[in-house]
């Protein structure tokens, strides 16, 4: 207790812990659902921002991660299917001074809410947005979704998927999300790091977390996330620093002027030294957009970390707000209703 609060008679509150932003609700989600992971690294992420559980609202829209709202708090708003874009932008204009963040899945928000997605990161709305993929729509019994690989089979798909899987981190960059991530939910460590990130961004932040499903598809992310192989298959991404991976930090990623494409390059092999590599710079969207790519090759890694960040010259929030200021006391809702093109029927 400092000298002011006890002249007050006022105890200091205690710092927010984890068990602060953990509800009274019993979790249901399958044992061994990386959803797990991901609830237990936010509820002990916010403490460490220094948020206030009043002041912090979590919108979901439908799906197995989409209960998220229930397990923390806080304030939260369970929405509809795909509608959970709206509804935080909503929220967000209503209160300027909330913190929201917005969960949602692979078929949640890039299926039937990816008009809604593509709109809140083009208008670069000022909530942090976590996409769960597990390439699978878990709760309705294992459909194959828009991540889903081609020749996925599933009760929706019985002979195998025909349809190109998107790649959200793509979507997110041609939507123009300025601030897009990647991590995974095995990656306790990682986590914390990009979800802080995440917040501190003033616009729309973008993360995909690989997430795995144990009963409809699981270990699609095995290669990314299994200790034998993770270190072959995960670039940790840091800004100012050479794109290297492997154990040994003996490989790397250079671009290829033949195929005008980032190529994973063994450090010694060909010729190669780690002058051939390039320099994460979170401000070049030609190269983040190349980073999406990454991971498709057999010997290539996936970037996780943050893959482009680039503060908008203005916030979305403020200039809606201060139109909205502008106006106030000059007409009246009759006055808006009868102005402009109108027409009188007879």
């Amino acid at each position: 207790m400092n000298e002011i609060s006890a002249l007050k008679g006022t105890p200091e509150k205690a710092p927010l812990t984890l068990k602060d932003f953990t509800s009274d609700q019993e979790v249901r989600w399958c044992p061994g659902c990386g959803d797990y992971a991901i609830l237990k690294v936010m509820q002990r992420t916010l403490p460490e921002l220094g948020v206030t559980r009043e002041n912090t609202v979590f919108v979901s829209g439908i799906g197995c991660s989409s209960r998220f709202p229930y397990y923390m708090d806080t304030y939260g708003f369970h929405t509809i299917h795909g509608r959970a874009p709206a509804v935080a932008t909503g929220v967000k204009l209503a209160n300027p001074e909330l913190d929201v963040w917005m969960i949602t899945g692979d078929g949640d928000g890039l299926s039937i809410g990816g008009n809604h997605m593509l709109h809140v990161l083009r208008r670069d709305v000022d909530i942090n947005i976590l996409l769960f993929n597990n390439m699978i729509y878990g709760l309705t019994k294992g459909q194959f979704s828009p991540t889903s690989k081609p020749g996925t089979k599933s009760p929706s798909t019985p002979q195998g998927s025909v349809d190109p899987a998107l790649n959200p981190i793509g979507f997110a960059l041609g939507s123009g999300a300025r601030f897009v991530a990647r991590t995974v939910d095995t990656a306790i460590k990682h986590m914390p790091g990009v979800f802080k990130r995440a917040h501190g961004f003033k616009g729309a932040s973008f993360v995909e977390i690989l997430q795995n499903c144990i009963v409809y598809a699981d270990q699609v992310w095995g290669d990314v996330t299994q200790k034998a192989t993770a270190a072959d298959k995960q670039l940790l991404l840091e800004n100012g620093e050479k794109m290297l991976f492997g154990k040994e930090k003996d490989k790397g990623i250079r671009f290829d002027l033949a195929s005008f494409s980032l190529q994973a390059v063994m450090i010694g092999e060909n010729g190669i030294t780690e002058d051939d590599i390039l320099v994460h710079d979170e401000s070049n969207l030609q190269m983040a957009r190349m980073l999406a790519e990454l991971g498709a090759e057999a010997n290539e890694p996936m970037a996780m970390g943050v893959l482009y960040s680039e503060q908008a010259e203005y916030s979305y929030t403020e200039a809606v707000l201060a139109q909205v200021e502008a106006q106030k006391g000059k007409r009246t809702l009759k006055d808006m209703i009868y102005s402009g093109q109108t027409w009188e029927v007879k």
